[in-house]
């Protein structure tokens, strides 16, 4: 295994995880156990954009620019859905 398919393994890994951490914490009883959970999602999500960073910085991930239009779309429509404040 290279490092690029190492680093790549590592990050949806922690994709993976903080999902769970995610689930864990919004379905938990206890407060304090959910804290927890919170405190290792923060982590955990700090790690991935460690990872993230890493590889797109070797070129090893490469995000596709979003187009204005679609970006001004995707905006006016969860503005639009959101409940007023």
């Amino acid at each position: 295994m290279n490092d690029q398919e190492r680093t790549t393994d590592l990050l949806l890994s922690e994709k993976k995880m903080s999902s769970n951490y995610d689930t864990y914490a919004s379905e938990c009883v206890n407060m304090q156990l959910r804290d927890e959970f919170l405190q290792i999602l923060k982590q955990s999500h700090c790690v991935q954009s460690d990872l993230f960073q890493a590889a797109q910085s070797k070129g090893w991930y490469q995000v596709e620019q979003a187009q204005d239009n679609k970006i001004s779309q995707a905006y006016q429509k969860f503005t639009s859905s959101a409940p007023n404040a």
